[in-house]
């Protein structure tokens, strides 16, 4: 046990020359579960409010299900100019129109700047063949025509001080977190798409890494591996979102577990598609109890220095 504890103090340390984050909040705006007058549904988002700073993580899976839940919650996104979509996914980007041109009807500058990885574009092809399923190259010219900018980052990029965003993910690991049956198109042929543009938002606090992910298509080992290895090798203090183990083998929710126990995880909102009985197998396997470790519920707050406020379905 020792040199796990001297280890785990050494990450909570080491790289804070830079000044960590001092204040962050995270919303669950859209995931499955909900209580109140929120609406669940099969997506995800959250807003991200961090040293001043509002961004907006994914849109959701239906048209207008945010844009009721922000309202619901009291919340405004008119002093949001940041986007940030995890991957293409319908299901993350269902009310990216909605929500800009909602907010911009107050304040142009509103989701104004969109960030996405490398290969977001690509053309996805299914069943029938022929048949676009990346509704975003659609809508990329509706949005541009608002004012509205994409970036695209191919690396790790530093948004704000302490505020990361991965960039695509190096599969270190094997972890096969997609169903198979879309194809991309890419210069040299198509392939299978493996989701290369998934990618997670990290942030880099005093008490450890607060990662958000959107459906860890990359696989949440490798997430964390990419968070560890860019930011620093600190703690994972949070992690928050999507992590599509709803489907996963006792061996992978093993070894999934396993590692976040490694890296010292100490809050999990396991939203989204990771599953009802995951998230208690990982809260239990990862030795996290019931404060620590929830399914994910809409309107649920995690907060830097507070923890997790699990609002009342989800306790």
């Amino acid at each position: 046990m020792l040199p796990g504890i001297l280890a785990l103090l050494l990450w909570s340390t080491a790289g804070l020359g830079a000044r960590p984050v001092q204040s962050l909040k995270v919303t669950v705006l859209s995931t499955m579960l909900a209580d109140g007058e929120e609406l669940g549904e099969w997506g995800f988002a959250a807003l991200v409010e961090v040293d001043g700073h509002r961004l907006l993580f994914d849109t959701g899976a239906k048209t207008d299900v945010v844009l009721k839940n922000v309202e619901s919650l009291k919340l405004d996104l008119s002093d949001v100019p940041d986007l940030i979509l995890s991957h293409w996914h319908w299901d993350h980007v269902g009310g990216f129109m909605t929500l800009r041109n909602a907010a911009r009807a107050k304040q142009a500058t509103a989701l104004a700047r969109t960030h996405v990885a490398e290969g977001f574009f690509d053309s996805r092809i299914g069943t029938p063949p022929g048949v676009e399923l990346n509704q975003m190259i659609r809508l990329r010219p509706d949005y541009e025509a608002t004012g509205g900018t994409f970036r695209i980052h191919g690396k790790p990029v530093e948004l704000f001080p302490g505020v990361w965003l991965t960039g695509p993910v190096p599969r270190k690991y094997p972890e096969r977190n997609w169903s198979g049956n879309v194809q991309v198109r890419t210069a040299t042929g198509v392939r299978e798409d493996t989701l290369n543009d998934d990618m997670a938002l990290v942030v880099d606090t005093a008490q450890g890494l607060v990662v958000v992910t959107g459906c860890g298509h990359a696989g949440v080992i490798n997430i964390l591996e990419q968070a560890r290895t860019v930011v620093r090798p600190a703690r994972v203090h949070a992690l928050i979102g999507g992590l599509h183990l709803f489907r996963a083998s006792e061996p992978t929710l093993t070894w999934t577990a396993g590692k976040l126990r490694e890296f010292g995880l100490e809050n999990l909102i396991g939203a989204h598609c990771t599953g009802v009985e995951t998230v208690y197998r990982l809260r239990a396997d990862a030795g996290l109890d019931r404060a620590h470790a929830v399914v994910g519920a809409v309107g649920q707050v995690f907060q830097l220095g507070q923890g997790i406020d699990a609002r009342v379905i989800a306790k």
